[in-house]
């Protein structure tokens, strides 16, 4: 409706490793439960593997404070291995657009997530500020929070930084 109002939330990670071995990782749905918080409980409902594409609708649950919840997405755009878009066709939000772009920045990948949202339910304005302040934006913070720690787990290591700082200097110099 045209009450109806969105919110953006945008983050950003580096990870010290080139694009071309980061993009296949994201680009298998199946990845998504290793890098979502346990207590949203993910479960992927479309059969393995999922073959991702401009198209694709993918079916999963979660568990939004504690409820299960069906979610259906839609790969509205996809263009490897610079970005991809889902969006929510039937889920817990009124509106939700996720933008995945990938940038090369030196020998690493700059991960840039934008996501716009609308809540569920119309809610007059001071209580739609309370449920988005102190419930839907600290967990999607959690989640996002949840992979920054992951991706230094999975992407970095102390061999890579070595290279890494090596290699910004020589840039510099």
């Amino acid at each position: 409706s045209d009450r109806m109002r969105t919110y953006t939330l945008q983050r950003e990670q580096h990870v010290p490793r080139a694009l071309e071995r980061i993009f296949p990782f994201f680009e298998r749905p199946e990845n998504l439960a290793l890098i979502t918080p346990p207590e949203l409980g993910f479960r992927l409902l479309t059969p393995s593997p999922v073959s991702m594409e401009q198209g694709r609708v993918i079916d999963y649950t979660i568990r939004l404070f504690g409820v299960p919840v069906r979610w259906r997405s839609l790969i509205s755009t996809y263009d490897p291995p610079h970005c991809f878009v889902d969006e929510q066709l039937q889920g817990p939000y009124s509106f939700w657009h996720h933008t995945h772009r990938f940038l090369k920045r030196g020998s690493g990948t700059l991960l840039r997530d934008e996501v716009r949202f609308a809540l569920p339910l119309y809610l007059p304005p001071p209580l739609e500020a309370l449920v988005r302040q102190g419930g839907i934006e600290p967990m999607l913070n959690r989640i996002f929070d949840y992979r920054r720690q992951l991706f230094r787990y999975f992407f970095e290591s102390t061999h890579q930084h070595v290279a890494a700082s090596r290699h910004s200097a020589t840039e510099e110099a």
